[in-house]
């Protein structure tokens, strides 16, 4: 019981890495995010690998989605889908800084950042919020750009069930009629330039659902960016 007790307090040791446990250390060590965090190239406008060279993959070619482009720091995969398990469901919000350097050091996304009016986190349902306590995606938009965060413009205003549980056509269904604006705010958003901000982007749908909201509302520039994407 003791040694499970040490255990459990070495992985939250603040200046221990999460991955490797070396330490002194951020959450995730230089040697850490060298070996599993190198960027590779991806479709501009949904973050799927791709063969270098190319921009978009086939299927962003034959329906383009409604985001004028996507970026991801690192793929769900070994160790970040840990680590974000670990982020969203046992509260280890201090980690959101250390994430956002990681999403700030991928490919183009200080030019987005620059460009934005707007940052717009993913919002959780009430539900969701009270079970959580904290929005993951707000932890994040904070450590990336803190001044041109609006958190109060996109609602979420459906429940829905967990997108790990459901099909794609299913997600893409459920998410329907899952966001709209603060109607107070609405006329606001003409022109603006946003970025949509998440953790983990799997099919896209509730990404997809929210940049829709926004494009028929008037914005002129919509980017996705979010943490760790599904391959």
């Amino acid at each position: 019981m003791f040694r499970h007790l040490l255990s459990g307090l070495s992985r939250r040791v603040p200046s221990q890495c999460a991955v490797c446990h070396a330490w002194p250390s951020r959450p995730v060590c230089d040697d850490c995010v060298q070996r599993f965090g190198q960027p590779v190239p991806r479709c501009q406008t949904c973050a799927l690998p791709v063969l270098p060279g190319m921009h978009q993959c086939g299927t962003c070619i034959r329906q383009p989605p409604p985001l004028n482009q996507t970026l991801a720091a690192v793929p769900y995969d070994y160790p970040w889908s840990g680590l974000m398990t670990e982020f969203k469901f046992h509260a280890h919000t201090g980690w959101a800084r250390s994430f956002a350097m990681l999403m700030r050091s991928a490919p183009w996304v200080e030019p987005a950042l620059d460009a934005a009016d707007w940052l717009l986190p993913m919002p959780l349902s009430i539900g969701r919020l009270q079970e959580r306590g904290f929005n993951q995606a707000l932890l994040l938009a904070r450590a990336l750009e803190p001044t041109k965060v609006e958190a109060g413009i996109l609602l979420r205003v459906k429940e829905t069930a967990p997108q790990s549980s459901l099909t794609r056509r299913q997600r893409l269904v459920g998410v329907r009629g899952a966001y709209a604006l603060e109607p107070l705010r609405a006329a606001e958003v003409p022109n603006k330039r946003v970025v949509l901000v998440d953790d983990v982007m799997t099919t896209g749908a509730s990404l997809h659902a929210a940049a829709t909201v926004l494009r028929q509302a008037g914005a002129t520039h919509i980017t996705a960016l979010v943490f760790a994407r599904t391959e």
